[in-house]
């Protein structure tokens, strides 16, 4: 997630427009120092050890370049930073919220689906096929239900993607979902379908481990929105799954959590378990976060389609805070539409979430567009250059082209990205404050220099200023970013290597990546499309058109292990 695990992602600060950017050599300062550190965490109150700060002491430096990189914006006293304040207390934003939920609309027809002779085939049956067996009662939510569980069961020994089994709530629910069902009450496609969570929300009677070591025995009284909305949906919650200790990377209290194409590779993360359990067909959907690349990047990994919704449209309350100001739930699934039905159950004003309360609160399905008419562009010098799947990525501009969209080349270089990634670490320092003056984060499985521990030790000793100051940076990207997309509807990106990962999740655009072949070593291979915010509805649906005209969506491991 930092900057120092994105070398390929950060990009020097450069003219980008208005309050333009201008590089100019570092400042001839003194190193920073063991004994500086020393002092300086005497005021602030701290006890790192010697060897602690010495660690810091490298990512202070690297930290200080970056300061000197941001000064030299142009900073307009009318630049306000990106944080906002609220002074609404919860009571009273909870009268404020709109009192009914929009309905998405209708989705597209479906094909006649019938049960298959071999049950084995429903573990990569979309969630719109399953729900159309639940529905026409040609399968029961228990049995369905019993399916997934048993898959679970059978593959998470290898593949480590399980915190929780929710077993017995689980049989609960489906069996709630048949008898509704039975009586003519059915709730919509997500009624009686399994899911899992990524295990950073919370349940009630589960644990929620947050994949850490200090976490691993946590029980939260409450529910998150994610959890709450889906049960109101009809959704079956089957299992609470892996995450990279605090939200990065695979490896977490159990191990470390792999690819099912490849158990010998990880599935990346931090959606580790998610990722990986849709991928090899242990539940039709799950849930997942994205901070910054959390979504994207275990979505490659496992070959499944994931979607990272504009910042703000879905509830966060009861997940574990790592960035507030770039933290994202969506979901993982098998096809763009799957996606869509999910988001379109979670989407939606909490007033425990202020977030989702300044953000248009609708979604509707668009499946109906003309994707012809849409103004679609592509980040020309991020296909251009050499990488190693350039050659799917191009694949798949054809495929677009062959659909009949033009593609028009957008410019997303020259902005500025690594530079203002510390704010994430600084945003998650605070959220583990007690954890890192306690000394409780030695618990933790990694303690290597880019591990957590480390950044936010470093954190501690981002001033105050800095930081307000690469907010107001920030907001100037907004705006440049807006500028630039001005008058496209949808655009494409390689999922990695470029500017667009980190510039996107700073501000707050959705994106959706897809499988587009394979890499070299078996493992897939993605490519990303990104929209305007708040416009799901026509990313998704060209996402679906290149779906439609592909194959790379029905793909899956063999699982010979």
């Amino acid at each position: 997630m930092m900057k120092k695990i994105l070398p390929l992602l950060a990009i020097g600060a450069v003219s980008f427009g208005a309050g333009a950017m201008l590089p100019r050599p570092a400042a001839d300062l003194p190193p920073i120092t063991v004994p500086m550190l020393q002092a300086a965490q005497g005021l602030l109150g701290l006890n790192f050890t010697d060897a602690q700060l010495d660690s810091t002491r490298r990512d202070l430096e690297d930290n200080r370049k970056d300061y000197e990189q941001l000064r030299q914006a142009k900073l307009p006293n009318s630049v306000a930073p990106t944080l906002v304040f609220d002074p609404v207390p919860l009571r009273l934003r909870q009268s404020m919220l709109p009192k009914a939920k929009d309905d998405a609309g209708k989705l597209p027809p479906t094909a006649k689906i019938k049960l298959p002779a071999n049950r084995d085939d429903l573990a990569f049956y979309t969630v719109r096929q399953l729900s159309e067996l639940v529905r026409t009662k040609q399968i029961s939510s228990e049995e369905l239900t019993q399916f997934f569980l048993a898959r679970l069961k059978k593959y998470d020994p290898k593949l480590l993607c399980v915190t929780t089994l929710t077993e017995e709530l689980a049989m609960q629910q489906a069996r709630q979902a048949d008898k509704e069902i039975k009586a003519g009450k059915y709730r919509g496609p997500l009624h009686g379908i399994p899911f899992g969570v990524k295990d950073l929300f919370s349940t009630k009677t589960y644990k929620t481990t947050w994949g850490s070591v200090p976490y691993k025995d946590q029980m939260l009284d409450e529910d998150a929105a994610v959890v709450t909305r889906l049960r109101e949906a009809g959704g079956v919650l089957v299992a609470k799954f892996t995450l990279g200790e605090l939200a990065m990377g695979d490896v977490w209290y159990g191990g470390k959590t792999r690819s099912p194409w490849n158990i010998t590779q990880g599935s990346s993360g931090s959606s580790a378990g998610s990722a990986s359990a849709v991928g090899a067909g242990l539940v039709p959907y799950a849930i997942g976060t994205e901070t910054l690349g959390s979504i994207v990047s275990p979505s490659t990994a496992c070959g499944v389609t994931g979607l990272r919704p504009s910042y703000g449209r879905i509830s966060r309350a009861g997940a574990m805070a790592l960035s507030w100001s770039m933290d994202k739930v969506g979901p993982l699934a098998r096809s763009a539409e799957d996606c869509a039905l999910v988001f379109a159950a979670l989407v939606g004003a909490d007033a425990r979430d202020p977030a989702t309360t300044i953000v248009p609160a609708g979604f509707k399905y668009a499946f109906d567009t003309d994707i012809k008419k849409l103004r679609v562009g592509y980040l020309k010098a991020d296909f251009d250059r050499d990488y190693p799947t350039k050659a799917n990525d191009q694949a798949s501009l054809e495929v677009l082209r062959k659909l009949g969209v033009q593609l028009v080349p957008l410019d997303l270089q020259g902005l500025p990205a690594g530079e203002l990634t510390f704010l994430l670490s600084t945003e998650g320092a605070a959220a583990f404050d007690e954890l890192t003056r306690s000394g409780r984060v030695t618990q933790m499985v990694n303690q290597g220099r880019n591990a957590w521990p480390n950044s936010f030790r470093t954190a501690r000793f981002v001033p105050a200023v800095e930081y307000i100051q690469a907010q107001r940076v920030r907001r100037q990207l907004i705006e440049e970013v807006d500028k630039r997309m001005q008058g496209f509807d949808v655009y494409v990106a390689p999922s990695f290597g470029g500017p667009n990962l980190v510039i996107t999740n700073l501000t707050g655009h959705p994106a959706v990546v897809v499988p587009n072949g394979f890499r070299t070593n078996g493992l897939p291979s993605t490519i990303t499309f990104g929209g305007q915010l708040f416009e799901e509805g026509k990313l998704l649906a060209l996402v679906k058109a290149y779906q439609d005209a592909t194959d790379f969506d029905e793909k899956h491991p063999p699982l010979n292990f």
